[in-house]
C-alpha cells in the first residue's frame, strides 16, 4: 500500500489454482479488505481479457453387466454409452456470445474394461464444459441430464461460472487509452471465484500453459511491469 495514492493496492500471490484445492484464493479472500476491482495476472500477452468462460467438469457413468466375451453374456457398458457419447459430441448450444463465442462441451476421458475377454460392466467418462454468460452451470447440468438417456451424470462443482467486466469500467477504459484490445478468454482463472469486478491482464502467452515446457521471457516481465505502472497511474485510480 502507498499512502500517496487515493487507492490501496493489494498484491496477492496465491497457490492452488481455481479447481485444484480450497487453500488458494477462496481461503484468502475473506481476509482481505473490500476490493473494488482486480487485475488477474494470467498470461494474456498483456491484452485485457474482459470476459472469460466458466467451467464445469462432469463425470458420466454407464452401467452394464459383466460376462464372457465368447458367449452371449452380460450387457456391454461401452455399447450402453455409445448413443449418449455421440449426442454429446454432436450437440451445439444455440446462444453464442460476442466476446466468448459458443458454449462448448468435450468428452476428454473414457475408461472401461479390464481384459479382452470380459464384457465391461461399467464405463466412466469425463465432460469438460466451457460456458459463456448465457448458460449457468446448474441449468446446463439439468439440461444434459434430461438429454442423456442411459448414462448417469454427476457434476464435480457448479461454482466456476463465466465472468466479465463492463467496457465502461475506468480501468478498461484506461486499457483502451493505452491502445490495448479487450477480448474474451476461453480459459478459466481465479477470476471465476472473485465476487467483484475483475479482468485478466498478464505477461506471457496462454498457449504455453500446461505445455511440456512452460516458460515466460524476462523481457515480457519487464514490459508487463511498465504497462502495469502506466495502467495504475494516480489519474486512472
Amino acid at each position: 500500500m502507498h499512502n500517496a495514492q487515493s487507492a490501496n493496492l493489494i498484491f496477492l500471490a496465491s497457490a492452488e489454482e481455481e479447481v485444484s484445492g480450497k487453500d488458494g484464493i477462496s481461503r484468502v479472500l475473506p481476509l482481505l479488505p473490500k476490493v473494488d476491482v482486480a487485475i488477474v495476472g494470467e498470461p494474456t500477452g498483456m491484452q485485457p481479457a474482459t470476459a472469460e468462460k466458466g467451467l464445469m467438469v462432469i463425470d458420466g457413468y454407464a452401467h452394464g453387466k459383466s460376462g464372457h466375451a465368447a458367449r452371449e453374456e452380460g450387457v456391454n457398458a461401452i455399447y450402453e454409452a455409445l448413443d449418449d457419447l455421440v449426442w454429446l459430441r454432436d450437440y451445439r448450444f444455440r446462444k453464442s456470445s460476442p466476446l466468448l463465442g459458443a458454449t462448448k462441451m468435450t468428452v476428454t476421458v473414457v475408461e472401461a474394461g479390464t481384459q479382452h475377454n470380459v464384457i465391461p460392466d461399467e464405463l466412466h467418462f469425463v465432460i469438460d464444459v466451457r460456458t459463456n454468460e448465457y448458460y449457468q452451470n446448474e441449468y446446463l447440468f439439468e439440461f444434459l441430464r434430461k438429454h442423456v438417456k442411459k448414462c448417469e451424470l454427476k457434476a464435480r462443482s457448479f461454482r466456476l461460472h463465466s465472468s466479465s467486466i463492463p467496457e465502461s469500467h475506468p480501468l478498461v477504459q484506461r486499457c483502451l487509452q493505452l491502445g490495448l484490445t479487450p477480448f474474451g478468454s476461453p480459459t478459466l482463472s481465479d477470476q471465476a471465484l472473485m465476487p467483484f469486478p475483475s479482468f485478466k491482464l498478464g505477461p506471457g502467452q496462454s498457449a504455453r500453459s500446461h505445455s511440456a515446457d512452460e516458460y515466460i521471457c524476462l523481457s515480457e516481465i519487464r514490459e508487463a511491469i511498465s504497462l502495469y505502472l502506466k495502467l495504475l497511474q494516480e489519474d486512472a485510480l
